[in-house]
C-alpha cells in the first residue's frame, strides 16, 4: 500500500516543471479562498484570544506543497492576529505565542518540508513535525485550535477489499481507478471512504479544542456526476489504457496491472456532506462551493499531462518500478495528441470549502 507526502505524491526532484504546475493548482486554490477563511475565523471563532489560552496551536494536516504550507499557516496567523485585536480587551493586549504542527506520513523525509520554511527570524510560531496518518489521532486530546488541510480527504487508507480480485463482482479490471463506470466497485470504494472519513473526523474530535475550527478545502463530484465524465477521470483511465499497452509490448504485465489500483475516492457533494454529518462531535458552520481561479484558463494536455505525473509518479513508481515513468507518460502524451480531450464536453468537479467547529 502507498503512503502519501504532503501533497499529492510527487516524483523525483529532476521533475520540476510537474511540480511547479501541480504546486501552481494547489496555491491558486488557497488563494482563492483566503479572504473566506480570514472572514470565517474573524466570525466564528470563540475562543478567548488571551493570556488564559497559552500557546495558540494550529495543526496542518497536508496536502499543501513546501511553500504553500507556510502560506496557509501564515494566513491563519494573520487571522487570528487581527481577530485579537478586533477583539481586544485587558487580558489579550499580551501577544498570543503561536505553535504550528506539521503532519505527515513518517516514511516521508521533514527535512524536505523544513528546508523550505522561511529563515527563523522571520517566524511567528513554533513548528513541529507529526508523524502519522491523519486517519488515526496525531496529537494529544485537546490541543489544537485550528485544523487545516487541503486536497487529502478523497485519499483512501487502504485499497478497497475486492477490487483486485478477479473473481470479485467489484473487480476494477483493467480500471486503474474508481471511475464510477462500474457500480460494485464504486460501492467498494465508497465503503472504505465513508470508513476514512469517520476515522478522519473521529481523530479531529479528539485533537480540537471545543470551539476550535477545522478547515477543509478540496474536491468532490458534482451529484449525479461520474469521473469518467470529467477531464480528470479521462486523462487517468487514458494512463491506464497506455499501461495495458506497454503489457502487450511486454514492457510490463496485465497481471501487474489489474492488481494496480489508485487508493483515492471522489465522492459527490451531498455524500460528502452526509458523512461530515454524521459526526456529532462537529457543526459544520460553512459548506460550499468555490470557484478555483484555473477554471477560467484554457487547459491543455500537456499541462494536465505534467501535473499528473507529478500526482501519480510515486505510486507508479512503486509498483511497477522507475523505469515506467518516462516511457508511460511519453505515450500518454502521444496517445493525447492523437484524442485530445474535449474539455468542452467534460463535466467539471467541484472546488469545496467546509469550515467545520468542535461541538463544546
Amino acid at each position: 500500500m502507498p503512503t502519501f507526502p504532503r501533497s499529492y505524491p510527487m516524483s523525483g526532484g529532476d521533475d520540476r516543471h510537474s511540480y511547479i504546475n501541480n504546486s501552481s493548482y494547489q496555491i491558486a486554490a488557497i488563494n482563492s479562498v483566503g479572504d473566506k477563511t480570514r472572514q470565517c475565523i474573524i466570525e466564528k471563532l470563540d475562543l478567548p484570544l488571551n493570556s488564559d489560552l497559552g500557546s495558540f496551536r494550529i495543526a496542518d494536516y497536508g496536502c499543501s506543497i513546501g511553500p504553500n504550507t507556510f502560506h496557509v499557516v501564515q494566513s491563519i496567523i494573520d487571522a487570528v492576529k487581527f481577530k485579537q485585536l478586533k477583539d481586544k480587551n485587558e487580558k489579550s493586549l499580551m501577544p498570543l505565542e503561536f505553535q504550528v504542527f506539521f503532519n505527515d506520513q513518517p516514511n516521508n523525509d521533514f527535512n524536505t518540508l523544513f528546508r523550505t520554511q522561511p529563515p527563523s527570524s522571520e517566524l511567528e510560531y513554533f513548528s513541529a513535525g507529526v508523524p502519522g496518518s491523519f486517519h488515526g489521532q496525531v496529537l494529544p486530546r485537546n490541543t489544537i485550535h485550528i485544523g487545516h488541510t487541503s486536497y487529502t480527504t478523497h485519499w483512501l487508507s487502504n485499497v478497497p477489499e475486492h477490487v483486485d480480485d478477479k473473481n470479485s463482482p467489484a473487480w476494477n479490471k483493467n480500471y486503474i481507478q474508481c471511475n464510477n463506470s462500474i457500480e460494485e466497485v464504486t460501492k467498494s470504494y465508497k465503503v472504505q471512504f465513508t470508513k476514512d472519513m469517520k476515522l478522519f473526523l473521529e481523530a479531529r474530535a479528539e485533537e480540537i479544542v471545543p470551539g476550535g475550527l477545522m478547515i477543509v478545502l478540496g474536491q468532490c463530484l458534482p451529484d449525479g456526476v461520474s469521473l469518467f465524465k470529467t477531464y480528470q477521470g479521462i486523462l487517468v483511465d487514458t494512463i491506464g489504457d497506455c499501461l495495458m499497452d506497454m503489457a502487450k509490448l511486454g514492457l510490463t504485465s496485465e497481471e501487474k496491472i489489474g492488481l494496480f489500483t489508485i487508493p483515492a475516492y471522489f465522492p459527490q457533494f451531498s455524500e460528502l456532506k452526509t458523512e461530515i454529518e454524521k459526526n456529532r462531535s462537529f457543526t459544520i458552520e460553512t459548506m460550499e462551493s468555490v470557484h478555483h481561479p484555473l477554471e477560467d484558463i484554457p487547459l491543455s494536455n500537456h499541462f494536465l499531462i505534467a501535473m499528473f505525473r507529478a500526482i501519480l509518479s510515486t505510486i507508479i513508481k512503486e509498483h511497477f518500478g522507475e523505469d515506467v515513468i518516462d516511457e508511460l507518460f511519453d505515450r500518454v502524451a502521444k496517445k493525447l495528441g492523437k484524442y485530445p480531450i474535449n474539455f468542452k464536453e467534460c463535466e467539471k468537479n467541484v472546488t469545496y470549502f467546509i469550515l467545520l467547529k468542535r461541538n463544546e
